[in-house]
């Protein structure tokens, strides 16, 4: 089948396009990008005039809890959530029960990412047996498996000499290890940002250094090994200093941000609301200025969700005993489009590509381009949607967010994948139950 997306302003980062051109899709890729195409016989045509058509946004960081908590989410909700919130394709950690640390763990989340998977899913295997950061994972075998990079992600792994070996051993495979950067006895007992609100509001916190230790450790093993390390959920300024200065010294390291860390504080503990309990913490003003500049000129590679659903009872109650972690896959797009670059504070083209080339290139991904032959995973934006974040409608099983409410104008719009529509703004559930049959809906 064919498709053809006409009048849209194509940003492309991957190949420097940025104008109103139309889309072909056939057969599943991109067939042409080009002004005033022809629809072949039969085609669907998509009229996204005073839309913004950009190659499908990859979110390299979410957490789907299948198999093992499946109450919190699981592969099908989780992957419909992405496709509502402009994705398509997620790369999941591995803190699963069990853990995915072994090859059949990896078959089963690909398997159920084929049956019942809206979008694409790549997983992450551990890089220790069981997340215990004692002895390593399989990791030969889990890179044979499919796993597209390897993390301990939720806990650090504290031996710098077994780190070491990891970095040395997936050299081999071309795939990156994640580090979770934050010193377990620095950081211990923490629920937020250690400062003056900490002080305040007699809660435990983090210092920044919890993080920054650890980040320089692993960028000195990375040179060390000659291995890429990329830095999960960067939060802290001086981290930031860190990997900048990694790059300029030619250390293979990359970054990423969650959309929380850019866009709120510390200050947002004040309300007690354990939706802003998470780890790594929200820091302060200066850490999301250096955070969002350094998104900017690139020294941040991607923007990732951190996806970390949980059940209302994990989240409810007192604030030091809530669960770490919000859900972001339906809400990080709406809400860089309209906190970041309405205002000016990033360009278009520049979120675009942090959503879309960078993360493919980082792991080493098809997709993240328009380019004839490509895989036809599409997002297309309007940024002219006015709508309010109402918890009670998302897709995923769990409402853990802080942004409940907020009136937001700029979203997806519609959700292409393979050639086939996953979602479309205002189809709730109807778009996305056509594609898993198989049928193109608009």
């Amino acid at each position: 089948m064919s498709l053809l997306v006409k009048n849209g302003r194509v940003i492309d980062p991957a190949n420097n396009t940025d104008g109103v051109q139309d889309v072909l899709i056939a057969q599943g890729k991109i067939e042409r990008v080009g002004k005033r195409l022809e629809a072949p016989v039969g085609a669907e045509v998509v009229d996204a005039a005073r839309k913004i058509v950009c190659p499908g946004f990859i979110d390299i960081h979410v957490h789907l809890r299948e198999p093992g908590h499946e109450y919190k989410e699981t592969v099908a909700t989780g992957t419909r959530a992405a496709a509502a919130g402009g994705f398509t394709a997620v790369a999941c950690m591995a803190n699963t029960t069990p853990v995915n640390d072994n090859r059949a763990v990896t078959d089963y989340i690909l398997a159920t990412a084929r049956a019942d998977g809206v979008v694409r899913v790549h997983p992450i295997g551990a890089v220790t047996r069981g997340l215990r950061g004692a002895e390593l994972a399989e990791l030969a075998e889990l890179a044979e498996a499919g796993c597209v990079a390897f993390s301990d992600d939720g806990t650090c792994v504290m031996d710098a000499g077994l780190y070491r070996r990891a970095m040395e051993y997936v050299l081999p495979f071309g795939v990156p290890v994640i580090s979770h950067a934050e010193d377990a006895s620095l950081g211990r007992g923490f629920t937020m940002n250690e400062g003056v609100v900490s002080t305040e509001l007699g809660l435990p916190g983090a210092p920044a250094a919890a993080e920054d230790v650890m980040v320089a450790r692993d960028i000195l093993l990375a040179e060390l090994t000659g291995a890429h390390v990329h830095i999960a959920h960067l939060s802290t300024a001086g981290a930031v200093r860190l990997v900048r200065d990694g790059k300029s010294r030619g250390v293979r390291v990359t970054a990423e941000v969650t959309p929380h860390h850019l866009l709120l504080t510390e200050d947002a503990v004040r309300t007690f609301d354990p939706n802003t309990k998470m780890a790594p913490p929200l820091r302060t003003k200066r850490d999301t200025e250096a955070l969002l500049e350094a998104l900017a000129d690139g020294t941040i590679d991607c923007v990732a969700t951190d996806h970390a659903p949980h059940a209302l009872a994990e989240k409810e109650g007192e604030f030091d005993q809530a669960a770490f972690g919000i859900v972001g896959l339906e809400t990080a797009v709406a809400l860089l489009l309209d906190r970041l670059v309405r205002p000016g504070l990033l360009p278009l083209a520049t979120l675009v590509s942090r959503l879309s080339r960078d993360p493919a290139r980082l792991l080493g991904l098809t997709g993240g381009s328009l380019a004839p032959g490509a895989p036809a995973d599409v997002t297309i934006l309007d940024p002219e949607i006015e709508w309010t974040v109402d918890p009670a409608r998302f897709r995923s099983k769990s409402r853990n967010t802080p942004f409940g409410g907020s009136r937001l104008t700029g979203g997806p719009w519609m959700t292409i994948v393979g050639g086939k529509v996953v979602h479309t703004f205002g189809q709730r559930g109807a778009a996305v139950r056509a594609a898993a049959e198989g049928e193109a809906s608009l």
